[in-house]
């Protein structure tokens, strides 16, 4: 029997997918505690700056730029002891930093846009995009756990945003990463699809749901997919992931085998979720379905998740 554990395209499915193009060099192994404060003192730094779910991005003869320098980020009240650093780049360092500016007072050379449509809209590269998904995720963390979790008391940043350290009690907390499963369930013929209630009109997605402590991948896609559908799914497989900075999750796509066809759709959940066969799939995410009908936009793993079953046949 041939070996086959590395027999896959050289590029893998997550590639592919909003938010994932990320090309910083971390260097987690070297993160002193004045790492920020050194990389803002390289003239070649670069900031992205982030307010309230929102990037700022520089407007010029119609092309966004999201990359500031430390002396241009003053006028826009940022906190640079509040900012990260995310690695380094061929170009320099690369930070993220939360500004205090609201986006009614910005410059018209500036415009604030909430990080999902920036990768909706494909505003920035792929690169950027993928330090965004970085520089969100850390800074959301830090604005939600600026106390010590074990004594209440406020805790200090450390190694350049990746660890809090509680001068009270010494113990130490690192970011988070929230991982959810999102998955296809699907036949030869025809797929499931639901739809959340807060989705956009039309739209079907893939069902998904927290990975829940002492569960694994496989075993969080059956649950879920029981629990929203009703239908019991027999083999698992991995397909992809994709970072999702909302506020920091790693979205992990499956494919499910359905073992039985009658839905039992949770309507506190899903709006509605039923079967979609194969060419009716491939007018929606074309956009030319009947009845107006659609699948996720292009970024998210759903619509890849969707699309490669589509041209499985």
């Amino acid at each position: 029997m041939s070996f086959r554990l590395f027999d896959a395209p050289l590029r893998e499915p997550s590639q592919f997918v909003g938010f994932a193009g990320n090309q910083i060099d971390r260097q987690s192994e070297n993160r002193a505690d004045d790492a920020v404060e050194k990389a803002l003192t390289d003239q070649t730094a670069r900031l992205l700056l982030m307010h309230a779910g929102r990037l700022y991005l520089k407007l010029d003869d119609g092309k966004f730029d999201p990359w500031f320098k430390e002396d241009e980020s003053q006028a826009f009240e940022v906190s640079l002891d509040h900012g990260v650093l995310l690695g380094h780049s061929d170009d320099g360092p690369v930070l993220a930093v939360p500004a205090g500016v609201e986006p009614e007072k910005l410059p018209e050379t500036i415009k604030a846009i909430d990080y999902r449509s920036v990768y909706m809209q494909g505003l920035i590269d792929e690169a950027a995009a993928g330090a965004l998904a970085q520089g969100a995720a850390l800074l959301a963390w830090h604005a939600s756990h600026a106390f010590c979790s074990k004594c209440g008391n406020r805790s200090e940043m450390r190694a350049g945003g990746y660890r809090r350290h509680c001068p009270a009690c010494g113990t130490d907390h690192f970011p988070r990463t929230d991982p959810v499963a999102i998955m296809l369930t699907a036949t030869r013929e025809k797929c499931l699809l639901g739809r959340g209630r807060h989705f956009a009109p039309g739209m079907y997605s893939a069902l998904a749901g927290f990975i829940e402590p002492g569960e694994t991948i496989e075993a969080a896609v059956r649950r879920e997919t029981l629990e929203e559908a009703g239908i019991r799914l027999g083999r698992v497989v991995y397909y992809a992931s994709q970072p999702w900075p909302f506020p920091y999750s790693l979205m992990i796509g499956c494919f499910g085998e359905p073992l039985n066809e009658d839905i039992q759709a949770d309507l506190n959940e899903l709006e509605d979720c039923r079967w979609f066969l194969r060419d009716e799939v491939r007018a929606m995410l074309d956009r030319q379905h009947a009845d107006g009908l659609i699948t996720p936009p292009k970024g998210a793993i759903a619509h890849h998740l969707i699309r490669a079953w589509v041209d499985s046949e």
